[in-house]
Protein backbone atom coordinates (compact mmCIF):
# COMPACT_ATOMS: atom_id res chain seq x y z
CA UNK A 1 0.00 0.00 0.00
CA UNK A 2 0.82 3.74 -0.42
CA UNK A 3 2.50 5.41 2.46
CA UNK A 4 0.06 8.57 2.87
CA UNK A 5 -0.82 10.64 5.97
CA UNK A 6 -4.85 10.84 5.78
CA UNK A 7 -6.51 13.55 7.48
CA UNK A 8 -10.34 13.35 7.97
CA UNK A 9 -12.63 16.21 7.32
CA UNK A 10 -16.54 16.79 8.46
CA UNK A 11 -18.92 18.45 5.49
CA UNK A 12 -18.35 19.54 2.00
CA UNK A 13 -15.64 17.65 0.33
CA UNK A 14 -12.07 17.73 1.15
CA UNK A 15 -11.23 19.88 -1.53
CA UNK A 16 -13.30 22.78 -0.34
CA UNK A 17 -10.99 22.72 2.88
CA UNK A 18 -7.89 23.07 1.03
CA UNK A 19 -6.98 26.90 1.84
CA UNK A 20 -7.11 25.77 5.77
CA UNK A 21 -4.17 23.24 4.34
CA UNK A 22 -2.20 25.26 2.43
CA UNK A 23 -1.96 28.95 2.23
CA UNK A 24 -3.67 30.59 -0.66
CA UNK A 25 -0.43 32.46 -1.82
CA UNK A 26 1.66 28.97 -1.67
CA UNK A 27 -0.57 27.77 -4.58
CA UNK A 28 -0.27 30.80 -6.87
CA UNK A 29 3.88 30.54 -6.02
CA UNK A 30 3.75 27.51 -6.79
CA UNK A 31 1.34 27.37 -9.90
CA UNK A 32 3.29 29.92 -11.69
CA UNK A 33 6.65 28.76 -10.98
CA UNK A 34 5.62 25.04 -12.29
CA UNK A 35 4.03 26.66 -15.55
CA UNK A 36 6.99 28.48 -16.31
CA UNK A 37 9.03 25.17 -15.81
CA UNK A 38 6.70 23.21 -17.80
CA UNK A 39 7.69 25.44 -20.84
CA UNK A 40 10.75 26.20 -20.83
CA UNK A 41 13.38 24.30 -22.84
CA UNK A 42 16.58 24.71 -20.60
CA UNK A 43 16.63 21.23 -18.15
CA UNK A 44 19.10 23.42 -15.58
CA UNK A 45 16.77 26.12 -15.60
CA UNK A 46 13.84 23.82 -14.94
CA UNK A 47 15.85 22.21 -12.16
CA UNK A 48 16.80 25.39 -10.49
CA UNK A 49 13.38 26.38 -10.25
CA UNK A 50 12.20 22.90 -9.08
CA UNK A 51 15.03 23.64 -6.35
CA UNK A 52 14.96 27.04 -5.14
CA UNK A 53 11.09 27.92 -5.80
CA UNK A 54 9.38 24.39 -5.26
CA UNK A 55 11.60 22.73 -2.66
CA UNK A 56 11.66 19.64 -4.95
CA UNK A 57 14.94 17.50 -4.11
CA UNK A 58 16.48 17.13 -7.98
CA UNK A 59 19.41 15.06 -8.47
CA UNK A 60 22.00 15.86 -10.68
CA UNK A 61 21.82 15.75 -14.90
CA UNK A 62 18.14 14.97 -14.00
CA UNK A 63 15.59 15.75 -17.06
CA UNK A 64 12.20 16.97 -17.50
CA UNK A 65 10.50 16.75 -20.25
CA UNK A 66 8.02 19.22 -21.53
CA UNK A 67 4.90 19.34 -19.82
CA UNK A 68 5.87 17.32 -16.85
CA UNK A 69 3.35 18.45 -14.05
CA UNK A 70 4.34 18.21 -10.61
CA UNK A 71 1.94 18.23 -7.49
CA UNK A 72 1.24 22.18 -7.03
CA UNK A 73 0.31 22.20 -3.49
CA UNK A 74 3.24 19.89 -1.97
CA UNK A 75 5.97 19.75 -4.58
CA UNK A 76 8.16 19.70 -1.32
CA UNK A 77 7.31 16.22 -1.08
CA UNK A 78 9.01 14.98 -4.22
CA UNK A 79 12.48 13.74 -5.03
CA UNK A 80 13.74 12.37 -7.95
CA UNK A 81 17.51 11.27 -7.89
CA UNK A 82 20.24 11.52 -10.13
CA UNK A 83 20.54 11.27 -14.16
CA UNK A 84 16.73 10.35 -14.29
CA UNK A 85 14.02 11.04 -16.74
CA UNK A 86 10.63 11.99 -16.26
CA UNK A 87 9.04 12.21 -19.37
CA UNK A 88 6.52 14.50 -21.49
CA UNK A 89 3.55 15.30 -19.79
CA UNK A 90 3.83 13.25 -16.63
CA UNK A 91 2.21 13.88 -13.62
CA UNK A 92 3.78 13.47 -9.97
CA UNK A 93 1.58 13.71 -7.21
CA UNK A 94 2.04 14.24 -3.58
CA UNK A 95 -1.43 14.89 -2.23
CA UNK A 96 -5.16 13.29 -2.91
CA UNK A 97 -7.94 15.37 -2.33
CA UNK A 98 -11.29 12.92 -1.71
CA UNK A 99 -14.71 13.16 -0.30
CA UNK A 100 -13.86 12.64 3.48
CA UNK A 101 -10.55 13.28 3.17
CA UNK A 102 -7.57 14.00 2.06
CA UNK A 103 -3.90 12.16 1.71
CA UNK A 104 -0.51 13.26 1.88
CA UNK A 105 2.72 11.46 0.51
CA UNK A 106 6.10 11.30 0.30
CA UNK A 107 7.42 10.57 -3.72
CA UNK A 108 10.61 9.26 -4.00
CA UNK A 109 11.83 8.46 -7.38
CA UNK A 110 15.57 6.81 -7.47
CA UNK A 111 18.82 7.28 -9.56
CA UNK A 112 18.70 6.47 -13.48
CA UNK A 113 14.76 6.15 -13.71
CA UNK A 114 12.83 6.27 -16.46
CA UNK A 115 9.25 7.61 -16.65
CA UNK A 116 7.52 7.61 -19.82
CA UNK A 117 4.81 9.95 -21.01
CA UNK A 118 1.75 10.47 -19.99
CA UNK A 119 2.03 8.54 -16.78
CA UNK A 120 1.05 9.30 -13.36
CA UNK A 121 2.61 9.20 -10.18
CA UNK A 122 0.36 9.09 -7.15
CA UNK A 123 1.29 10.17 -3.81
CA UNK A 124 3.06 7.82 -1.05
CA UNK A 125 5.27 5.97 -3.98
CA UNK A 126 8.29 4.92 -4.00
CA UNK A 127 10.02 4.42 -7.51
CA UNK A 128 13.21 1.99 -7.12
CA UNK A 129 16.91 3.10 -8.82
CA UNK A 130 17.27 1.69 -12.69
CA UNK A 131 13.38 1.68 -12.96
CA UNK A 132 12.12 1.59 -16.29
CA UNK A 133 7.84 3.09 -16.23
CA UNK A 134 6.08 2.36 -19.44
CA UNK A 135 4.35 5.39 -20.94
CA UNK A 136 0.36 5.89 -20.02
CA UNK A 137 1.56 4.09 -16.67
CA UNK A 138 -0.58 4.87 -13.25
CA UNK A 139 2.02 4.14 -10.64
CA UNK A 140 -0.46 3.70 -7.66
CA UNK A 141 2.16 1.13 -5.41
CA UNK A 142 6.07 1.01 -5.38
CA UNK A 143 8.55 0.01 -8.12
CA UNK A 144 11.13 -2.06 -7.21
CA UNK A 145 15.04 -1.49 -8.40
CA UNK A 146 15.56 -2.01 -11.85
CA UNK A 147 11.76 -3.34 -12.21
CA UNK A 148 10.34 -2.95 -15.81
CA UNK A 149 6.35 -2.03 -15.01
CA UNK A 150 3.30 -0.58 -17.12
CA UNK A 151 -0.09 -0.01 -17.28
CA UNK A 152 -3.58 0.91 -15.86
CA UNK A 153 -3.12 -0.13 -12.95
CA UNK A 154 0.33 -0.67 -13.31
CA UNK A 155 1.54 -4.21 -13.43
CA UNK A 156 5.01 -5.26 -13.38
CA UNK A 157 6.55 -6.60 -16.82
CA UNK A 158 9.59 -7.76 -16.11
CA UNK A 159 12.29 -7.72 -12.73
CA UNK A 160 16.27 -7.20 -13.08
CA UNK A 161 17.54 -10.64 -12.35
CA UNK A 162 20.35 -10.61 -9.25
CA UNK A 163 22.87 -11.22 -12.12
CA UNK A 164 21.73 -8.46 -14.29
CA UNK A 165 22.01 -5.68 -11.01
CA UNK A 166 25.39 -7.10 -10.28
CA UNK A 167 26.75 -6.59 -13.75
CA UNK A 168 25.83 -2.91 -13.74
CA UNK A 169 26.95 -1.99 -10.62
CA UNK A 170 30.65 -3.27 -11.79
CA UNK A 171 30.45 -1.18 -14.97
Amino acid sequence: MRRTERFYVNGANSLWHIYKTIPFWKVVRNFIVIQLARYTPFLGVKNWLYRTFLGVKVGDQTAFALMVMLDVMFPEKISVGRNSVIGYNTTILAHEYLIREYRLGKVEIGDEVMIGANSTILPGVKIGNGAIVSACTLVHKDVPAGAFVGGNPMQIIRLKEPHEQNEKDSI
